[in-house]
């Protein structure tokens, strides 16, 4: 077995617990990579498992194919129905669970030492050899399409589905990865085997785990859980720019209340200023109270309960968005709110005691998420899938303390464009021209 070990010490403060942590990189013998924490107090081990491609990976026709696929996979594999596999995992105390986004298929296990082998050929079973029955697709589809029919009444998933409609267009993230109740209505089991061949591959692979096992049981386990997936999937869509089009879209939708959906164009992952952006977007929505859209909207205002933006560096395209609701007669003057603040945080800029605030903020809650291997677990395979160095760890609160007043202010300048937000208004807003 190839091992690199590389050593970190990371503070972890969880109330007043100091914990050492070593991240280790494995490649098992059949040349699996994994990034491994050992942690011996506890007779248990967190897995986490990534495949990039996702739902992204729907073919022509069958959207809602990967997301139907990951919600049946567990319904019955190998030898095993639905109940029976069911039935073998509560006795073998194990938790998995399945998970598919656009940009990814996920896989979270939690096992006992004791019963770690068993456990995990439980897992291989569903993740080789899925039976998809027609009566668990069946029941399993019920469910999805129940789902999709109550999103249709949420203003938030009208606004959000939307905007992504009008800014991604025939790609793939222009539509929800759930799918339309024609689409899911018209799925077989034959687009199911052949979801789980395109999704569930070896050559976009990513795993971490934590817990009490060595790098060499770690090796022998990923080659006896994942040797057998097919080696290679297909191509992934290209990457899409989102229109940038400035305007308002309003979509009626009885009620008191309008909820309103925004953003534009945003920043890469890898961008050299990504961190600076995240320290910004905190600043300007996402601080909570001190934000600069909370105070601008509720507190000096009292027009919304909560406001909130996010960068949002998918895979394939990237956003700045945010959300808020607010009473109808109110819309006009919430809207010309944010687009004020997204001016003057792109031109008059930000403050040394924003600045100062933002980064004791986002420094002190940092160590606070490696509360338990089952996070650690989930933060070292998101590292290994935006291409994050094992030392990103001890080196990330030194990036965000290293960002400086003219850093934030470049950055302000260079992402934020105020004329190209666009608004997508779900309600019956008074006296709002939607082509202000």
């Amino acid at each position: 077995m190839l091992r690199f070990i590389l050593p970190l010490t990371l503070a972890l403060f969880a109330t007043t617990a100091r914990a050492e942590v070593e991240i280790q990189e494995v490649t098992s013998p059949g040349g699996v990579n994994a990034w491994l924490v050992e942690q011996h107090e506890i007779p248990f081990l967190a897995l986490e498992i990534r495949v990039r491609g996702g739902a992204n990976l729907d073919e022509p026709g069958k959207r809602g194919a990967a997301n139907l696929m990951t919600a049946v996979i567990e319904e019955g594999a190998g030898e095993r129905d639905a109940v029976a596999f069911q039935t073998a995992r509560e006795e073998l105390a194990a938790s998995f669970s399945f998970s598919v986004s656009d940009d990814s298929f996920g896989v979270s296990a939690r096992v006992l030492t004791e019963n770690r082998d068993e456990a995990l050929a439980l897992l291989r079973e569903a993740l080789i050899s899925p039976r998809f029955d027609q009566d668990a697709i069946d029941r399993v589809r019920a469910q999805v399409i129940s789902g999709i029919q109550s999103q249709t009444q949420r203003p938030n998933v009208i606004a959000s589905s939307t905007f992504n409609a009008e800014a991604f267009g025939d790609h793939p993230y222009g539509t929800a990865l759930d799918g339309t109740i024609e689409s899911v209505s018209a799925l077989t089991r034959d687009d199911l085997l052949a979801a789980h061949r395109n999704v569930v591959t070896r050559d976009r692979l990513y795993v971490s785990a934590v817990g009490d096992i060595t790098a060499e049981e770690l090796g022998t386990l990923l080659d006896n859980l994942l040797s057998d997936l097919p080696s290679s999937a297909p191509a992934l869509p290209p990457h899409v720019e989102p229109a940038t089009f400035g305007g308002i879209t309003v979509v009626p939708f009885p009620g008191p209340q309008s909820t309103i959906y925004f953003g534009h164009e945003g920043i890469t992952r890898d961008d050299p200023d990504y961190i600076t952006a995240y320290i910004l977007n905190h600043i300007l929505g996402s601080g909570g109270f001190e934000s600069r859209l909370m105070q601008e909207l509720r507190e000096k205002r009292g027009l919304t309960y909560g406001v909130g933006t996010y960068l949002v560096p998918n895979d394939l395209s990237e956003l700045i968005v945010g959300g808020f609701s607010t009473s109808n007669q109110s819309v006009a003057e919430a809207i010309e709110l944010v687009r004020g603040e997204w001016q003057r945080l792109a031109t008059e800029w930000v403050t040394q005691a924003e600045l100062d605030r933002a980064k004791t903020y986002l420094t002190g809650q940092y160590p606070l998420r490696f509360d338990s291997n089952a996070n650690i677990a989930q933060i070292m395979v998101g590292m290994q899938m935006i291409d994050l160095p094992t030392d990103y760890v001890l080196n990330r609160n030194d990036l965000v303390n290293a960002v400086t007043l003219q850093d934030l202010n470049r950055v302000a300048s260079r992402i934020l464009n105020p004329d190209a937000l666009h608004f997508v208004v779900v309600g019956e807003p008074v006296g709002l021209d939607a082509n202000q």
